[in-house]
């Protein structure tokens, strides 16, 4: 683990002894960082109300349609028929937001170095002009695609689902954003990395 990875670590147990209790039983998180926003752009849309299973397979499928290498070029979507798409299992709408992706990418929109220089809400604003992509979707990018270490996705189901386990949480709607919001606080300038410790700790959850 890196050093700027333990201080982070050592600063979110300190603030917070409910998250130092996350790190003691889950398995340490990893930066994964991965400047290809267009790749991880399409995957996010293919992903997005289906299990992690049906999303795999409909992505070998879609991959499949760009031989020799695999890798969907923004030219190369913008030809497919909806036919073709919906062929490998993608919706007449989902089949609609990989070709909004696909032309943003062809005008040069979705540059690494313009996309890594936007703090948090002009990246969000830029990214949700796409059609399809959500807040939600414009927070994965930040979180892992550019690997950002303070974006907190207060709207994302596991995060809400852990945070009401962990914190004993029983508010409701807005006021539950707001609770959790305020707990978030005292996880700056780490709240990515401690979001995605609460989703792991999902999966290390006594039932």
């Amino acid at each position: 683990m890196s050093t700027s990875a333990e201080a982070a670590l050592l600063y979110l147990r300190q603030a917070d002894p409910v998250l130092g209790a996350v790190f003691d039983r889950c398995p340490p998180v990893q930066p994964s960082p991965h400047e290809d926003i267009y790749l991880a752009l399409l995957r996010s849309i293919v992903s997005q109300q289906i299990s992690t299973k049906a999303a795999a397979a409909i992505w070998r499928k879609f991959e499949s349609l760009f031989a020799p290498d695999g890798y969907p070029e923004p030219l190369a979507v913008l030809v497919l028929s909806d036919e073709e798409l919906r062929a490998v299992g993608l919706s007449r709408q989902k089949a609609s937001y990989l070709r909004a992706i696909a032309d943003f990418a062809q005008r040069d929109q979705l540059d690494f170095q313009h996309i890594s220089s936007l703090d948090e809400e002009g990246l969000t604003r830029h990214l949700t002009s796409i059609r399809g992509v959500g807040r939600w979707t414009a927070q994965m990018i930040q979180m892992f695609a550019l690997d950002q270490p303070d974006v907190f996705p207060e709207g994302d189901l596991g995060i809400q689902n852990a945070m009401r386990r962990l914190y004993g949480l029983e508010e409701t709607g807005r006021a539950l954003l707001t609770r959790m919001t305020q707990i978030a606080e005292t996880w700056r300038p780490y709240r990515t990395l401690a979001s995605k410790y609460l989703w792991r700790s999902l999966d290390n959850m006594p039932a």
